[in-house]
Formats: structure tokens, sequence, C-alpha cells
């Protein structure tokens, strides 16, 4: 018989209840119906399983937790509150109101404890894949037979809508695929959707799919603790594969009305509703966020799972110090790099597709940063993102530093930013840069919680040639520098490219995409590292140059050649290569000044890709050579002269402004 207390249970599982009724009521709006009816589970996953420290929310072998269901998030508030974060009961009280640290929906970068920031559903549990996988990569490089110092699981709450979304099918195939079997997710199988009952859509056998993956499987009542405790021991034993157990519970618990109805999904439950269920549940209607001192004692967590860990850590740095030493690195991401001695250098004059000259820095720095780890999604002849020397990791050796994404964008997009999240690695991941599109939500969470991985977009325009329109992307360059705190970096040659390695490597305060071309450009004699990595900078001046002349990318030979050709004609230009409109802008205003001298007015840009946004470095009188339409299929020069990016249309447009 179960030593579980079930009164004491009841109790912690009403008080989240109670606490969610009365902040969305409170709030005016919010989704009461999910903490309501995964409280049950919840409980029994904080109180019996869950290890972690809420005086150390970063201690690094803290099981996590992800509420892929981000929408009910006064459950992780609630059990935040009740376990002894550091999310005063005021903050509940002003749920979704601004400035509390109880936004709407979880976000890792306001409130304490919280793993990662879920809303747009499935990305919590693709974030979890990745989270699981970094523990499994982490263990496999640092754990030793007698001191297993990376050794803790990934739990998860998803919902209907986290396993409708493609990308959690995407991430759950990888997983399985893998085994990673310290991945348990909790499926909430409420039966309801914003629009209904689940059989308006959603019919299919969720257990039957996951078991295809390669997952285990359970089925269980979600609202009888005794049998979710059994379920999360079974799968917690489990050491092949992840684990799915299927909750079967009643959304809007306890509602006497509103109970098992879409109505209780989004909505407050009214004043009426919420005193009928205080009773139907035996709870106080007064005061509102009523906590009982038997509840709080229940969920109350102290340090004695981390003291444990840390007299085995104190064990491990005596036995192997120099490992202690490499983890701590992987920790904290402190490499110390030599850039002028590991960056390779290219031969002048030399045509060499950006793609590959990136796939040459990114193995001489490889060595370097041990806890550089990726892969691609299925494109690693084309992205050039293998490591040489160096295995893939698979189901049976995680001592690989490459992963086989697979044709997944998406999972590779949301895995990357929880494999980051989880702390000691350092993700990158390749795809065609048109295939952003698929991953764009992923992208968008990556910008939103600033978290440092690394994208190597490929194949960045009509360049690409005879794949045609449905491959070249053409909006896709700005879309990404419209995103905020999103560093793209679209290089004009191989020397660029070792620069904007350098500088996607330094930035830890968000993503960085780098856009790389498919066909070769030369190695330009006037690049520099130093000039790129200021984002802008004086590629070839003239003197008292009358025009300006910018580019990036594959187009700035273009516009040196219209340099040329204005010189000919006894019109001085500056060349100006803009590898990276964010840098530039993070640059005082006197350097700016210096690259983009105010005083000349006539200015002409050059980019394979939409032209609008070009305005805020040309002015309303400059002119933006690009592309309003859709590419082509031919070779890509042809593509190139039929569409007007030469050097004789910026010639062209140069002297129409000097006249």
């Amino acid at each position: 018989m179960s030593d579980y207390n079930l009164e004491l249970h009841r109790q912690a599982a009403n008080t989240i209840r109670g606490l969610t009724m009365d902040a969305v009521q409170k709030a005016g709006e919010g989704h009461p119906g999910m903490p309501m009816g995964m409280a049950d589970v919840a409980v029994v996953l904080w109180n019996q399983f869950l290890r972690h420290n809420p005086d150390d929310p970063k201690w690094p072998d803290r099981d996590r937790f992800v509420l892929s269901t981000g929408h009910g998030s006064m459950l992780i508030y609630s059990l935040l509150h009740l376990s002894g974060y550091d999310l005063p009961l005021e903050e509940l009280k002003q749920f979704r109101q601004w400035g509390s640290k109880t936004p709407g929906h979880p976000e890792n970068f306001h409130t304490v404890g919280v793993e990662t920031t879920t809303g747009p559903l499935g990305q919590g549990i693709t974030n979890a894949v990745g989270m699981a996988l970094a523990e499994r990569w982490l263990g496999a490089r640092f754990n030793r037979p007698d001191h297993a110092i990376v050794n803790h699981h990934t739990y998860v709450i998803a919902g209907d809508g986290d396993l409708m979304e493609g990308v959690s099918q995407e991430a759950a195939s990888l997983a399985g695929h893998l085994g990673l079997s310290k991945l348990i997710v909790l499926y909430d199988n409420n039966h309801i959707t914003i629009d209904g009952t689940t059989e308006l859509a959603f019919t299919e056998d969720v257990a039957a799919r996951f078991a295809a993956y390669g997952w285990h499987t359970q089925q269980v009542d979600g609202h009888d603790p005794l049998a979710v405790k059994a379920a999360i021991e079974t799968a917690k034993a489990e050491e092949e594969r992840p684990s799915l157990i299927s909750c079967r519970t009643h959304i809007g618990f306890g509602s006497p009305h509103k109970q098992d109805t879409s109505s209780v999904h989004g909505s407050a439950l009214g004043d009426e509703e919420i005193a009928l269920t205080k009773q139907a549940l035996d709870w106080p209607t007064e005061p509102l966020f009523y906590i009982p001192d038997e509840a709080r004692d229940f969920l109350q967590m102290d340090g004695r799972f981390q003291s444990k860990w840390e007299i085995m850590w104190e064990s491990y740095s005596d036995t192997y110090p120099e490992d202690a030493a490499l983890f701590k690195k992987y920790l904290n991401g402190d490499f110390s790099v030599n850039w002028d001695e590991i960056l390779p250098q290219f031969e002048v004059g030399k045509s060499l597709a950006t793609r590959a000259s990136s796939g040459q820095v990114l193995n001489a720095i490889a060595p370097h940063i041990p806890n550089l780890l990726g892969g691609s999604a299925d494109l690693t002849g084309s992205n050039k993102t293998d490591l040489k020397g160096e295995k893939a990791l698979t189901k049976d050796d995680f001592n690989g530093r490459y992963i086989h994404f697979g044709v997944r964008e998406h999972a590779m997009g949301g895995m990357m930013n929880g494999m980051a999240l989880h702390g000691g690695v350092r993700p990158y991941g390749g795809t065609f840069l048109v295939f952003s599109d698929y991953m764009r939500g992923s992208v968008r969470l990556a910008a939103l919680m600033g978290v440092p991985v690394i994208y190597v977009f490929t194949h960045d325009s009509i360049g690409l040639g005879t794949d045609g329109p449905t491959h070249q992307p053409i909006e896709h360059v700005m879309s990404l520098r419209l995103m905020p705190n999103m560093t793209v970096i679209r290089p004009a040659d191989a020397t660029e490219t070792a620069a904007a390695w350098r500088m996607a490597i330094e930035n830890h305060a968000g993503p960085t995409s780098l856009i790389l071309t498919r066909q070769g450009v030369p190695t330009l004699a006037q690049t520099s590292v130093d000039g790129a990595a200021k984002g802008a900078y004086i590629l070839s001046d003239a003197d008292n140059p009358q025009v300006l002349l910018l580019a990036t990318g594959s187009e700035v030979q273009i516009a040196l050649a219209a340099q040329a050709k204005l010189a000919e004609q006894g019109v001085a230009a500056r060349v100006v290569s803009m590898p990276s409109w964010e840098v530039f802008a993070r640059q005082d205003a006197a350097y700016q000044e210096s690259v983009l001298t105010k005083a000349i007015t006539a200015r002409v840009s050059i980019e394979a890709g939409v032209p609008l946004g070009w305005e805020r470095y040309l002015g309303f009188a400059g002119i933006a050579i690009g592309l309003n339409r859709y590419g082509a299929s031919a070779p890509y020069k042809t593509i190139y002269e039929n569409l007007g990016l030469t050097p004789e249309a910026m010639v062209e447009a140069a002297l129409s402004l000097l006249e």
C-alpha cells in the first residue's frame, strides 16, 4: 500500500484550482480549465518526483519541467509559489498585469523557475526533446561509473494542441529514434479544444502513434494520484525509450456547469460558478487566494537533492579534476579563443561559395569550442555543417558531435532552443534559407528568449540558380532583420565568413543567422575580419566620394565593379560592405558617420532580395536595387542579368542621382 498522503494531495491540488480560479477571475481573462484538470497530475510530479531547488533555480543537475500548454500558466505559477521559488503570492494576484512576474504565458527570461517560454503549442515539448538530448550528450561526456554528475529527467505537461501541431510530431519522431529515455511527457487528455470536443478534428490513437515513434506509452486516470505515481515510476524505470503517459482528465475539474466544456478553456468561470466550484471541492470561498499551510508544506522543496549532488560533485572534482574544470567551461561557455590563430586565411581571388568557406571555418573553430554541437535538416553536404573526424550521435552512442535532424526543420529549431536553455551546449543547425519559413516559430522564440543558437542558412538567393523560385529566397533576409534581437550576417566572401562565425560565437545575447551562398564568390583583397566585425565598413574608398554604394553578400563584388565603371566616368564612389545591419547599429555614432557620411546623399544599394528596408540607410533620395518578384529557374548568372542585378544597373542609378 502506498504511503502517499491522499488527503494532503487533495489539499494541494485544490489549492492550485482555487488560486487559478481566483487569479483568472481577478484578471478578467485567462485559461483556468487546464490547471484545474491537471492539478492532480502536477502535484504528484512535484511532490514525488521532481528534483529541484527553489533556492538555486539554475542548479545544473535539476530535473527540467516544461509546461508545454503555456496557456495554463497559472499551473506553473502556483507550483513555483507553493514550492518556495521567489514568486510571492502578490505576483499571482497580479496575473497578466503590467510588470508582474506572472504574464499570460510563461517566459523563462521573466519568471524564476520557468525553464522555457511556451505559448505557441508544440514548442514546449520540442524544447524538452532538445533538453533531453543535451542531458544525454553531456552525460556521455562527463559521467563516470562512480560519478553520474549529469543524471536528470525532463518532464513535460502537454495537451491535445501540442500533439496536433506538426513541430511536436517532428520532435517526437526524432526523440524516439534517439531513445531519449529520460524524457517523460504527461499528456493532458481532456478531450476538449477551443472549438469544442476533440471529436471535431482529432480522433487518432495518440498512444499508438507515439508507440510507432518508438515511445513507451501508458494510459491512466489523471485524477487517480496513485495511478499517476505508478505510471511515472514505470516511465522512470524505462531505459530505452522516451515515455508518454496519457492522463485522462476533466478540464475545469470540479466546476458543476463548466467541467468538460470548451468554455472553461479560455474564460474566467465567473463569481457564481467559482463559488459553486469551491463548494463542490469542499473549499473555502473566502479568503480569495486561500492557501492552507498543509498544502504549502506538501509542495515545499528544500535543497536536499542539490546537497546530495554537491557531495558527489566534490568527490568528482577531486577524482577527475580536469574533467570537472572542463565541465564548468561547458556550463559557462567561457572558452578562451585566439581568433587570430585559429581562423583560416583564404587566397585572394579564389572563388569559393560562402557555404563552403563556412564549413572550413566551422571545422577550424570546433576543436577549440568543444561544446559546439549541431547538425543539419538532411542537407549536410549542401550546408557544409559536418565536423570532420567527428561521429554523428546515435541512439547507442552519444559521444558524437553531429546531429542528423532529418527533414525536420521546425523540430531542429525548437530542439536547438531547448539544448541552449538546458545549458552546457552551444547548438547550431543548417538548412536552406528558404526553409527558415518552416522553422519560423522556433526562430522567433529564440530571439524572444535571447538564446545563443546559430543558424546556418545556405542557398541564400537567386544565386542558387536552376532549382528555381521555390528554392530561391527573396523576402527571407529582410524578414529576419525585422525580428527583434536577431543578428543577421550575410558575408561577402570567405574572409567575412570567418568574421561571421566569430561574431556568432561571441554573441551570447540572442540567435545569429548566417546567410550563405551556394554559388562561388571571389575572395576579395579588401575584406577584413575586423571590418566585418563592426557590421559595416568602408571596403573601397575614393578621394572626395560623390556616391555611396552599399551591398551585402554576393552583391558586394557587383558594387566593386560598379565603382570601377563609375571611376572611368570620373565619378568617385565609396563601396560599403554591410554584412550585419544589427551589429552596425550597435556601433557608436562617430563610427557610423565615418562609414555612411551624412554629407553624401547620393546612395545606391544592391541586394538579391526585397529592397524594402534599405531606405533606412539610403534615405528617401536613394535607390535600392533588389527584387520585388520571385526568381526563375536558370543558371544564376543569367538570372542576375535578366533581373537587373548588375554593375551597369548600379552605375545608371548612381548617375541618375548625381544629375
